[in-house]
């Protein structure tokens, strides 16, 4: 499930960090409140590498820019509802993993951004 060697390749990335959400929304309590984050979660996180990818077959420099700062904002997005979640001791560690990856995703995203208005 979790990758432990950094993956390079973003949108490889994103595609099994989605993956990892759905698995670990599967390992939930069935309460409520965790139904509705759930749904939000797969939501957002599968939205970061949709983005990505469109982001990369954009249409022009501003295109790029509005996709990569959407990847940012479902990746936020995401870190919020993985840590409302609530689950059993057992998930504790992929929640805290995931929480991670969806942290340096903003912030890969955050610095790509920086970089390509730089250079403008």
């Amino acid at each position: 499930m979790l990758r432990k060697a950094p993956q390079y390749d973003l949108e490889k990335r994103t595609f099994h960090f989605a993956k990892d959400v759905i698995a670990f929304v599967g390992s939930l309590p069935r309460t409520l409140s965790n139904i509705e984050i759930a749904r939000r979660l797969v939501r957002a996180a599968s939205s970061v590498g949709a983005n990505y990818i469109e982001a990369n077959e954009s249409l022009g420099k501003k295109d790029f820019l509005m996709r990569i700062r959407i990847s940012r904002k479902e990746s936020k997005e995401s870190r919020y509802w993985l840590e409302l979640a609530t689950c059993d001791e057992r998930s504790k560690a992929t929640q805290e993993e995931l929480v991670r990856e969806s942290t340096e995703l903003m912030k890969m995203f955050g610095a790509i951004l920086r970089n390509s208005t730089r250079a403008t």
